[in-house]
């Protein structure tokens, strides 16, 4: 259990610029998740392993990506009781992201618009922070306490990069990732990069999938390990389109009897461009991308429509607007396999990850 009650810490987080906070916090986790001050922060981690991709996730609640977008604070996320953390997006090489301010809060409606755009270090300066993370020295090492959780790292593409090369970007990005990766997860929901989302669409999903799987194969032979590669989608998207996504995946997610294969799976969901839920709130007409409470029943449908279309075993993560235990379970009763929380630990603390774990376990 964290020493430190997370409603003590709050009220001087908010009163902060958003964006100087989220700095601020993963500041102090960086500098404090080798030392004994992580138990400010820390939870023993739920016991509640799970198979999914090929691999064991060791409970089922992960930290979203977005979060810690220069995989600085690995081993500080991982004390608060995850059973896996995706870090990034990284991008190949190093970019501002969008002018400030760029993050906001709505409180009233327990949720964050941000427009940050994939701001990030690049690639070489991501790697190198992930191969100082003691969860990867201790993989290196072999020892017999090496953490079991998992490690998800997403890659996206440069804004300057044009949208006809995207592909380039990701290809060179999986380069640099996959040796380090449990699971490679390719974003192309970001609302904040021009034109992404329309890598979601027929052809061009299928030609991006295509050039990754080709990639992904001369990995696995240099490797010696064969990463499952996950495809985070929008929450903004309608039957036809979710469709048109599932049959895609499909094709390269099943084998020839039509079985998973394990190479493939998908995130569901990023934020909402969708202001519906929280009219007329202060700043909930800046751009950006919404997420927290709003974003829950949007990902939750979504969920639903892919694994009517994808089927009972394909690999889902499901995030989107999880503020409480009991929001983990509705999402995984829609569909999704595992989940991940991003707003809901801004707004609630770490104590959320120990508290939907144990529910999870107890529930499924």
């Amino acid at each position: 259990m964290a020493l430190v009650p997370y409603a003590l810490t709050r009220p001087f987080l908010f009163s902060l610029d958003p964006e100087a906070a989220h700095e601020l916090t993963l500041h102090s986790l960086a500098r404090t998740q080798g030392s004994a001050l992580k138990w400010a922060y820390g939870n023993s981690r739920v016991n509640d392993p799970v198979a999914l991709a090929g691999l064991t996730f060791p409970n089922r609640v992960g930290m979203a990506a977005g979060l810690d977008k220069n995989a600085r604070c690995i081993d500080g996320l991982g004390t608060m009781g995850f059973g896996f953390v995706e870090v990034g997006t990284v991008t190949p090489l190093a970019q501002p992201g969008n002018p400030k301010p760029r993050m906001f809060r709505l409180p009233q409606a327990h949720a964050l618009i941000n427009r940050l755009g994939f701001n990030n270090d690049g690639l070489a300066a991501f790697i190198s922070n992930v191969k100082q993370s003691r969860l990867y020295r201790q993989r290196q090492s072999g020892a017999p306490d090496a953490s079991p959780m998992l490690l998800g790292l997403n890659i996206g593409k440069n804004a300057a990069t044009p949208i006809e090369r995207a592909t380039a970007d990701y290809l060179t990005c999986l380069d640099g990732v996959y040796p380090y990766a449990d699971y490679v997860t390719v974003n192309i929901s970001s609302p904040n990069t021009k034109n992404l989302r329309s890598l979601q669409s027929d052809e061009a999903l299928d030609g991006l999938l295509a050039a990754i799987s080709e990639r992904r194969a001369a990995l696995a032979q240099q490797h010696g390990k064969r990463v499952p590669i996950f495809l985070k989608i929008a929450p903004d998207l309608d039957a036809d389109q979710i469709q048109v996504i599932a049959e895609t995946l499909k094709r390269y997610g099943l084998d020839r009897a039509g079985q998973v294969n394990n190479a493939w799976g998908v995130v569901a969901t990023n934020t909402t461009l969708s202001r519906e839920a929280v009219k007329g709130l202060a700043h909930a007409d800046e751009a950006g991308g919404l997420s927290g409470a709003p974003v829950l029943a949007m990902s939750n449908e979504v969920i639903r429509q892919l694994r009517a279309a994808l089927g009972p075993r394909f690999p889902i993560i499901g995030v989107g607007g999880i503020m409480s235990a009991d929001d983990a379970v509705s999402k995984i009763r829609a569909g999704a396999d595992v989940v991940q929380i991003y707003t809901g630990l801004i707004y609630q603390g770490p104590a959320l990850v120990k508290q939907t774990a144990a529910l999870i376990k107890t529930s499924f």
